[in-house]
């Protein structure tokens, strides 16, 4: 990062940075570490150089006499212009060798990877793991709980009527089958699994994925679709099925985004004719 050239100037990339964030606003040596991400040290020498180069100008804090602000000069407005410039004609040139369809599915792609860093920094102490035995009686409260907040009965023929709800560390025990938690200062937040679909070959399903309101909107619902998906490659399922309705409308927006769609018909013995939602991914 402090190696001289960024684009087709001589430049570091931090230097750049700090362009880019001055043009939007001026701002202090505190406010301009905070925004590049460094310390204090690294941007007030990031400043100087770009000051002593005549790409900066300084002023009086309105607000603060003692401090002064950085702002973009005429020579380092035009020096910005030039970098995006030459910037953008490399990324055309680099775009240039794609189809559109390889172009919208890598902004996609990127749109998708800034939001896992979003939910990294948001999931900071939580634990994800797979579910054990001592684990059966919350999770069972969880599903209980959601199931009530969302009216999804027991009499109705949801997953809440399983008879093996007490005892999810069984079911998931078998082969092809797994089951993850989330959990945080000992407590289980919620969870989602994934096995083989009963009366399919080849298929397997995406079962009992339920969070309670306090984890909601981390992306711990995509991390564990994600995680089932993975396993259920190594375990050689050729299709992902699922089952649901239609007042979850984020948890299916979720799964259309995680490539799901939606099928006319049920698949295999899932004894949950509640669920009028059914959803398959190729795999």
């Amino acid at each position: 990062m402090l190696d001289r050239q960024c684009g087709s100037l001589d430049i570091t990339p931090v230097q750049a940075h700090a362009l880019i964030e001055l043009e939007e606003q001026p701002l202090s040596v505190n406010q301009l570490a905070s925004r590049l991400k460094v310390d204090k040290s690294n941007a007030s020498r990031t400043t100087a150089s770009l000051l002593n180069a005549g790409y900066l100008i300084t002023q009086a804090d309105p607000e603060d006499g003692r401090k002064q602000l950085s702002s973009l000069s005429p020579q380092g407005q035009a020096l910005l212009n030039s970098l995006n410039q030459s910037l953008n004609l490399q990324v055309a040139d680099f775009m240039a060798q794609l189809d559109q369809d390889e172009i919208d599915n890598l902004a996609q792609s990127l749109q998708r990877y800034t939001k896992a860093i979003q939910a990294n920094k948001q999931q900071a102490g939580y634990q994800l793991r797979l579910l054990t035995p001592l684990d059966n009686a919350a999770m069972a409260a969880v599903v209980r709980r959601v199931s009530a907040e969302h009216g999804l009965t027991a009499d109705k023929g949801y997953g809440v009527a399983d008879p093996t709800l007490d005892a999810l560390s069984e079911v998931y025990s078998e082969p092809d089958s797994a089951y993850w938690v989330i959990e945080k200062d000992n407590r289980i937040f919620g969870g989602g699994g994934i096995a083989p679909l009963a009366g399919e070959e080849g298929v397997c399903e995406l079962q009992k994925m339920y969070f309670l309101p306090e984890l909601r909107g981390k992306g711990f619902a995509r991390r564990i679709a994600a995680t089932a998906l993975k396993f259920a490659r190594e375990q050689g399922f050729n299709a992902c099925y699922l089952e649901t309705t239609a007042s979850l409308q984020a948890a299916i927006k979720l799964y259309q985004g995680l490539g799901f769609v939606r099928i006319p018909h049920a698949m295999g013995q899932t004894g949950h004719d509640a669920c009028e939602v059914r959803m398959l991914k190729t795999l």
